[in-house]
């Protein structure tokens, strides 16, 4: 089961960490990654971290803005968000794969999400 937690109103500009964490002992197994749905909207892939190596991929709109980072000691993942936009309200959500990919079919596992609201 994984848990996101961090999300919360925050003006434009602002900045934001979520975390998602898991009691499972299997979590360094996994590539961990993070997607993001807004009302009306296809669920969006931003970036994905692998299982050690701390390779990561992201989504282009968001490169340099979003950074994704893991703890495997503390079976946490976390996705740092700077100069946050209206744009990016949305329920963000992390999940887990084997591999480091960006289709949401090949994540097996999810979280239940975390509101984030960016107001202008």
């Amino acid at each position: 089961q994984l848990v996101e937690s961090g999300g919360r109103l925050v003006q434009a500009g602002g900045s934001l960490r979520l975390s998602c964490t898991t009691s499972g002992r299997t979590f360094s197994h996994y590539a961990m990654g993070w997607f993001r749905q807004a009302p009306g909207l296809e669920r969006e892939f931003l970036g994905a971290i692998a299982q050690w190596s701390g390779r990561t991929t992201y989504l282009d709109s968001v490169k340099g803005r979003f950074a994704i980072s893991r703890d495997n000691a503390k079976n946490t993942v976390y996705l740092q968000m700077n100069n946050l936009k209206p744009e990016d309200t949305a329920v963000y959500y992390c999940a887990a794969a084997p591999t480091l990919n960006a289709k949401p079919e090949n994540y097996n596992f999810w979280g239940q999400g975390t509101q984030v609201t960016v107001s202008s």
